[in-house]
Formats: structure tokens, sequence, C-alpha cells
């Protein structure tokens, strides 16, 4: 899994050069209520249209029923809604929480981790083995309204430098009273000694408004085994 560490030291520097050449982490194998900043925040606003008004979902339930092909697209977006299970309809603001967060590795079980409510977890948040694939799971709730370009991000710091990047469009949803299920690509651990560590770490989940419904800073390690 490791290989010697000299072939390690010049991973390690290729893939810090790499996070510091392409800050978006899309090609890397490691892997943003209040407005918040993201890492691209720059581009984004850049990148900002104006959506129009804003309507209450059930204002969006109720416009427009004599519309066949309307009515058609608010049933394939909306679904079955129940108005009485999805929180405030007369909002214009949507909710969503962030209710569980996993790590999924083949042949163990999975690690599962407390949100704490300040996003702060205390300490070491968990421990990842070197070389190893895993991919991370997470479940949220929306309700209210419909949030439109939900995305998550998150930055990773090694001794103060930043080492990856990535960002991961999950889409639009409507509320609903079950909660949704979302797992990210597969990634694998860097190995060697020069990757073994202590890393600090910045996850954000953000809206198409930049609405940040929850942003978590914590530090988590990599070492030789899973403890």
């Amino acid at each position: 899994m490791g290989g010697d560490d000299s072939e390690a030291s010049e991973t390690i520097r290729d893939e810090s050069k790499t996070a510091e050449e392409n800050p978006t982490g899309l090609n890397r194998k490691m892997s943003d209520g209040s407005l918040c900043a993201t890492e691209d925040e720059d581009d984004d606003e850049e990148r900002k249209i104006e959506l129009g008004p804003q309507c209450t979902l059930k204002e969006q339930l109720e416009k427009d029923k004599d519309d066949e092909s309307l009515r058609r697209w608010k049933e394939q977006l909306l679904g079955s809604v129940d108005l009485n299970a999805v929180g405030d309809v007369e909002s214009l603001e949507a909710e969503v929480k962030i209710m569980s967060l996993a790590i999924k590795s083949p042949g163990r079980a999975d690690i599962v981790l407390a949100i704490p409510e300040n996003g702060k977890p205390r300490g070491l948040w968990f421990t990842l083995k070197e070389g190893s694939k895993y991919h991370l799971q997470f479940t949220f709730q929306v309700s209210n309204n419909i949030v439109s370009g939900l995305k998550y991000t998150n930055t990773v710091w090694k001794t103060g430098v930043k080492v990856d990047s990535t960002k991961e469009m999950l889409g639009t949803f409507s509320p609903q009273g079950e909660p949704y299920t979302h797992e990210m690509p597969e990634e694998t651990t860097p190995s060697g000694m020069f990757a073994r560590g202590t890393y600090s770490a910045k996850s954000k989940f953000v809206d198409d408004d930049n609405k940040c419904y929850l942003e978590i800073n914590y530090t988590f390690d990599i070492r030789r085994d899973w403890h």
C-alpha cells in the first residue's frame, strides 16, 4: 500500500503541487441560517445569476393550475408533497438539516460521526488508514421550501498548507417527510511516511444563494491503521 519513503515523498510533493495548481480538486484522489464564505466564493459570485422572486411552497403548488405542462413539471420536481409534513409551507426560506455523516470502507463497519450543534467537534474527529478506499455518506432533511443547487465543499490543510479541495454538487431538492441520502465518489487516502499525520479541514453545505446550512471545522489523522 505504501511503497518506499522516497517514492511516497515524491508522491506527496506532486499532490501538493497539483492542489496548488488545481484548487478545485476535481481530479484528485482525496478528497461550502446565515451567509458564509467558501473557498471559491469569488468565482461563485461572478457566476451568480438573478433567479427572480422567491415563492413559498404553497404558492408554487397553487399557481398556474391550468397549465398542464407546468403542472407535470411541478409533479416531477415536488412529487407527492404532504403539506402537513414538510414544515412551514408559507416560508420563503428552505431549511436543510444535516442529520448524519458516515465514512464507509469495504470490509469495515461504518464510522458514524456525531455532528455537534456548533460545528466544531472536540479533539480528533476520526482516523483514516493510509492507502485505504472509502467514501462519505450523509443524510439530510429538507423542509419548508425547495432548496436549489445544494452543494458540499471540503478543504484540507496539513501544517498550514492546503493539500486538497473538493466541491460536489448535490442538486435541487423539494421538502419531504423522509430524509435524503447522498454518497460521495470513492476516494483513496495517500500512503507513506509523508502522508501520515494530522490534518485540519473545513466542510460546508451551501445552496445557490450561498446560504450555509452547516459548517464543520475539524481535525483527522492518517495512520498505518484505523486506530
